[in-house]
Order: C-alpha cells, then sequence, then structure tokens
C-alpha cells in the first residue's frame, strides 16, 4: 500500500512539474519477474521511474551511502530497496537481488552503476550480466531522455520535457563456461548497446563508436520516431 502511494505522489509531481511522454508500456510484463535497466543522468531518474512502475511492486538497487540519510533513507525504504556497496562486488546485495527476481518480483537497475556526470552512456558494469544469469530473468529496457536538463529548466520556470520509453523483454545469452570473464563483459555491453540503440546520439556517450552498436540500431530505431 505504501509503495502504491508513493508511486501515485511521485505520478502527480511529473504530471504538473513536467511535460512527461512514455511510450511502450505494452512491453512491461505483467505478473513475471524482469529486470529493468536503465540509463541514469539525474537523481530525478528513479523516481521517474517508480512513478510509472511502483504498482508492479517493483525493487531495484540503491547505494549505501543513502541508508542512513534521514529523509531519502526514508524515502527509499518505501519502495523495498536493496543497499549495495559501490566500487566492488557486494555479493550480499547480489543475492538478495536474485532472490527477489526468483520470486517473481521486477527489480530494477542502473548498470552503469552511478549517474552519469555527461549526460551520456558511461560503460555499463558487469553485474547486470551477473545478475541476469544467476536469475535467469529476462530484460527489459528503460530509455529516459530530458531529466539531465530538467533542474535547469525548472529553476527557468519551464515545464521539462521528460521521455521514458520500454523496450521489449529479451534475454541474454548463456555465459561461455571457459571464460565467464569475457562473456560477463559481451553481455554487458550488449545490454549497453541495446540502450544506447534507443537513445540519441548526444546521449550513447562510451557505446556511440561501439561496433555492436549497429547490431542493435535497426531493431530499436522505430522506438526513437
Amino acid at each position: 500500500m505504501r509503495a502504491r502511494i508513493l508511486s501515485g505522489i511521485f505520478k502527480i509531481l511529473y504530471a504538473i512539474l513536467a511535460r512527461l511522454e512514455v511510450s511502450g508500456v505494452e512491453n512491461i510484463p505483467v505478473n513475471k519477474a524482469y529486470i529493468i535497466a536503465t540509463n541514469h543522468m539525474s537523481y530525478l531518474d528513479p523516481p521517474l521511474l517508480y512513478s510509472l512502475l511502483g504498482q508492479y511492486n517493483i525493487a531495484g538497487f540503491v547505494a549505501d551511502k543513502y541508508r542512513k540519510n534521514l529523509i531519502l533513507g526514508t524515502i527509499v525504504r518505501i519502495a523495498d530497496p536493496v543497499f549495495v556497496r559501490r566500487g566492488s562486488v557486494d555479493r550480499q546485495a547480489l543475492n538478495a537481488a536474485v532472490q527477489i527476481l526468483q520470486s517473481g518480483q521486477p527489480f530494477g537497475m542502473a548498470p552503469e552503476g552511478t549517474r552519469s556526470k555527461n549526460s551520456s552512456l558511461n560503460r555499463g558494469k558487469s553485474g547486470i550480466a551477473l545478475l541476469a544469469e544467476l536469475s535467469k530473468a529476462p530484460i527489459v529496457l528503460a530509455a529516459i531522455t530530458g531529466t539531465d536538463k530538467a533542474v535547469r529548466e525548472l529553476l527557468r520556470l519551464r515545464r521539462p520535457r521528460l521521455t521514458i520509453q520500454f523496450a521489449p523483454l529479451f534475454n541474454l545469452p548463456a555465459l561461455d563456461a571457459h571464460d565467464r570473464s569475457k562473456s560477463l563483459r559481451r553481455n554487458a555491453d550488449e545490454v549497453m548497446c541495446r540502450l544506447a540503440a534507443m537513445l540519441p546520439e548526444s546521449y550513447r556517450g562510451f557505446y556511440a563508436d561501439h561496433p555492436r552498436l549497429g547490431e542493435f540500431l535497426p531493431q530499436y530505431s522505430s522506438l526513437r520516431e
């Protein structure tokens, strides 16, 4: 109940303060475990995503530094977070995420591991690939634009244009038992290249010239039209 109320509050705030365009909601599974993977440029991204997915009882990773934050910590605890330590493989957080997915609950994460400081994609961490491998859950991509400029627009008394697009779910290929490290890297880059293909060129960052980007541009180009 508290999660639905929080989701509803976020939804009202975004409807009032922004010009929000949402597409691909038909690609969000119902009553099914999946990983939501999104780009992350602003503090506004998580509540935006939660305003649309909170009704599905979605959980997600939250940086451990917010655990003791009086205001933010109180808010994120309503959203069923898994606190994660940055900078190393947090096995406890990873196992918790796997258990949530295996129980049938969706789980959200930003594969980059932190906010981008330049409004474009950083190289994704291998955690997204490892979580998908351990949980066997499919992935739904959520491509967000506009949040990087939203605060500046609001300070100018303008309602920023925000977009979020959801793509059809997909499964990553199995890991190579003889070289797990290399195949984890391959799968993480696949997620990020798919995400880059959904975004405008200026947002693609590290993946703008990635050799695999071209594989996915035809598949996702229609989502950007």
